[in-house]
Formats: structure tokens, sequence, C-alpha cells
């Protein structure tokens, strides 16, 4: 893994997991974690992320 594929999951699980502390309070429903969790898919494009989300067909919104 080089250190641009690193940081891409580094910063997936963290914001991912800021997402799971919002589902675990309340703050937001099942639904809005996954769109969360996919959305950040998209963005960040982590390896082993996708693999553990079972996404791996999670394409690029084109703009």
């Amino acid at each position: 893994m080089n250190p641009e594929e690193f940081d891409s999951e580094l910063r997936y699980r963290a914001t991912l997991l800021a997402a799971e502390e919002m589902l675990k309070k309340g703050l937001i429903l099942a639904e809005e974690y996954d769109r969360i969790d996919t959305a950040l898919l998209k963005k960040y494009r982590p390896f082993v992320g996708m693999l553990l989300a079972g996404k791996s067909d999670v394409q690029e919104e084109k703009t």
C-alpha cells in the first residue's frame, strides 16, 4: 500500500467512525449512515474499506 492509498483508508475510516457515533447516539438513521458510507467510498476509494463494506461495485459519479 502506497502513502496515498494509506491516506485514503485513514480518511475514510476516521470519517466513518464519526458517522457510526452519530448512528449510535440516534442523531442519524441507519439509511442515512448507509448513504454516508457510500458517499465516503466514492470520495476516498479505499481498497480495504470497499472490501470490508462489501460494496466493491461503487462507481464514481460523473459530473
